[in-house]
């Protein structure tokens, strides 16, 4: 027989897969001068973020499919405009790098996004610095150099700009766990564009009015309605099916679909953008990085199962409390006659039959219940 929710959760990862390489690709043929020559990457962010934002505005406000949060002004301007000019950041930087290096380099460098991320939860206090963990920072890092020593085509311009975008995105996310989630704030990805996105836009529009806009003539735009529209709409898409996926697995499944991802793109750039050559040290480099990476998502994954683990496992507490009601049973009374002592004998034999087995339910249906929840969460 066929499971049908795992062929769904298999379903999910191949959209997000499928969504995610073809937003990448795309958005390099858009703005590569060799191909439809579009090169505003602050340009192409706007008209992504204007159209999220017109999209989400629509479902929360018209057809009413979610419903807004309770949001004051003071969460909007701590919480919500940080979280948006450092998303609007990494949008940004990202995107610019696609004019100077290559996607299967670009690939590689996200390789850093763990070493980035752990640093900047260690700096806003939300993680602790860890010896193992630090070792695999070390790891990742050295195999990122060695990949870029490897890297044919190596532009410092586009390396800075697509590393920046990595600790803009960290620094984004921990905010969000720090701000959004103190606040006890949850956002659904239609709220989150409906928030985020036209903040998002207004912190694009200085950067755009000053870098691209003076270097734009309308006579030299190729603007085509339809590649800009399918361009935004594959970016909507994928923010979608993240959420799908996150609703349907883990975050093991997740990592591990992250990483079959950038092969796949890293193998597909290079056939769809020949000038995209990879070399032997490129693939030793990433391979190493690639198991730092690794060894930090099972660490990770490691202390959560160990945080969601209760203190005493199940049969040491039955052993545990078997033996204190046989303690309690055998203490001897004197003052009782053989009759009375069998009495005795036979109702603490009772109580123990009877007792033990209703702690053991009790409790294993309790931890039953906490590990259900914690693998539905």
């Amino acid at each position: 027989m066929i499971n049908k929710p795992l062929v769904l959760t298999y379903l999910y990862l191949l959209i997000y897969i499928l969504l995610s390489s073809g937003v990448i690709l795309y958005n390099k043929w858009v703005l590569s001068p060799k191909y439809f020559n579009f090169p505003f990457p602050i340009t192409l962010t706007m008209i992504h973020m204007g159209f999220s934002g017109l999209v989400a505005f629509f479902l929360v406000r018209v057809l009413k499919v979610v419903s807004p949060v309770k949001m004051t002004f003071e969460i909007y301007a701590t919480c919500v405009v940080p979280i948006s000019a450092f998303f609007a950041s990494s949008l940004w930087f990202g995107n610019t790098a696609y004019l100077h290096i290559s996607v299967a380099f670009i690939q590689m460098l996200k390789a850093l996004m763990p070493v980035a991320t752990f640093s900047m939860a260690v700096v806003c206090g939300t993680d602790k610095p860890r010896l193992d963990v630090f070792l695999n920072m070390v790891l990742v890092s050295v195999g990122v150099v060695i990949s870029s020593y490897g890297e044919i085509h190596f532009n410092i311009v586009g390396t800075i700009y697509q590393v920046t975008g990595i600790f803009a995105e960290a620094l984004r996310l921990v905010l969000t766990q720090v701000l959004l989630q103190k606040k006890g704030l949850t956002l659904n990805p239609i709220t989150s564009l409906y928030y985020i996105a036209p903040c998002s836009f207004v912190f694009l529009f200085v950067p755009w009015y000053l870098l691209e806009q003076p270097l734009m003539e309308v006579s030299q735009i190729q603007f085509n309605f339809w590649i800009f529209f399918s361009n935004a709409l594959c970016a909507l898409a994928l923010n979608f099916s993240i959420f799908l996926v996150i609703g349907r697995t883990g975050a093991v499944t997740i990592r591990v679909a992250g990483v079959l991802k950038d092969w796949i793109l890293i193998a597909l750039s290079t056939v769809i953008f020949p000038e995209s050559t990879i070399t032997g040290l490129n693939i030793i480099g990433y391979a190493i990085a690639l198991c730092g990476v690794v060894m930090y998502n099972y660490i990770k994954v490691k202390d959560v199962r160990a945080s969601q683990l209760p203190p005493e496992s199940l049969p040491d507490r039955i052993t545990k409390d078997w033996k204190l009601e046989k303690k309690s049973s055998d203490i001897f009374n004197p003052n009782t006659t053989g009759d009375n002592s069998g009495g005795n004998l036979s109702n603490s034999e009772s109580h123990i039959d009877e007792e033990a087995p209703l702690i053991a339910s009790s409790r294993l249906s309790h931890i039953g219940r906490s590990q259900v929840g914690n693998h539905s969460a």
